[in-house]
C-alpha cells in the first residue's frame, strides 16, 4: 500500500494571475499609453541597459523602460509620444547612440 500526496493544481504561474511571465513593462504598459521602440548602439551588458533606462526614465511622462543589450531596443511606454531629441538626449547622456525607431 502507497501513500499518495495530492498536490494542490497551479492554475497560473508565479509570474502572473493568467500564466504568462512578463518582463515589467507589461505590468506598465496598462499606466502609459503609448509604447515606442528605438535602436540604440553602444549596449553591450546590464550596466549599459541600466544607464540607458534611468536616463530615459527621467523623462517626463515616461512610465516604463525595458533596454535589451543584445539587440539593442529599447522599449519606452509612456503618458504620451516622446519627443525624439529628448530621449536622443538621454540616451546620449548615458554615453550610447540613438540611431532611431526600431
Amino acid at each position: 500500500m502507497t501513500a499518495e500526496t495530492q498536490l494542490p493544481q497551479a492554475t497560473a504561474s508565479c509570474c502572473s494571475p493568467s500564466g504568462s511571465c512578463h518582463d515589467g513593462a507589461g505590468a506598465d504598459a496598462g499606466r502609459g499609453g503609448v509604447t515606442t521602440v528605438y535602436q540604440v548602439t553602444g549596449m553591450t551588458c546590464g550596466h549599459c541597459e541600466g544607464a540607458v533606462s534611468e536616463e530615459i526614465s527621467a523623462i517626463e511622462g515616461v512610465t516604463s523602460v525595458k533596454a535589451v543589450a543584445s539587440t539593442g531596443q529599447v522599449t519606452v511606454v509612456s503618458d504620451a509620444p516622446l519627443d525624439e531629441e529628448a530621449v536622443r538626449s538621454a540616451v546620449d547622456e548615458a554615453g550610447y547612440e540613438l540611431t532611431g525607431r526600431a
